[in-house]
């Protein structure tokens, strides 16, 4: 049974919001890796990236837990479920950007390498462990725009 009185929602993606600990650091961390940072008025008490399609935030750790409703406590010092990626267009540009992060504070998780799909991948942590997959796949592609174009 439907309800045509409902409105038509589109599932969309809008932001990521990661708990950090220490949100001076990794303030810093995002914005060399070249993140646009937006509405910086809200000081150190939350930082929002644009990322093109969506919205990066840093939020304390602690102050996010208590805004969801979890526990704090403990933290997780192993894989959380979850990566940001990072789609190049060449394995030039994987390598290009994990060398980049790196030296921008992160911690090279796995090296690129040739993926069993025909890609190429590699994963960088950030300061608080965050994983990113820095990745070229076939099907995928990154656009003049730096945007995910992908086939229907």
């Amino acid at each position: 049974m439907t309800n045509n009185n409902r409105p038509k929602l589109v599932p969309r993606l809008t932001a990521v919001t990661l708990g950090v600990h220490d949100i001076r650091r990794s303030i810093a961390f995002y914005e060399a890796l070249g993140f646009a940072r937006k509405a910086k008025e809200t000081g150190e008490a939350i930082a929002f990236y644009d990322t093109g399609a969506s919205l990066l935030a840093l939020f304390p750790w602690d102050q996010l837990a208590d805004d969801a409703k979890l526990p704090d406590q403990p933290r997780p010092q192993a894989f959380r479920g979850t990566t940001m990626g990072w789609n190049c267009s060449s394995p030039e540009e994987v390598d290009a950007v994990l060398a980049f992060a790196v030296s921008c504070g992160a911690t090279l998780i796995k090296p690129a390498h040739k993926t069993e799909y025909g890609g190429y991948s590699g994963y960088f942590a950030d300061p608080d462990g965050h994983a990113w997959d820095v990745v070229v796949a076939p099907g995928i592609e990154v656009g003049d725009d730096r945007r995910v174009h992908l086939a229907d």
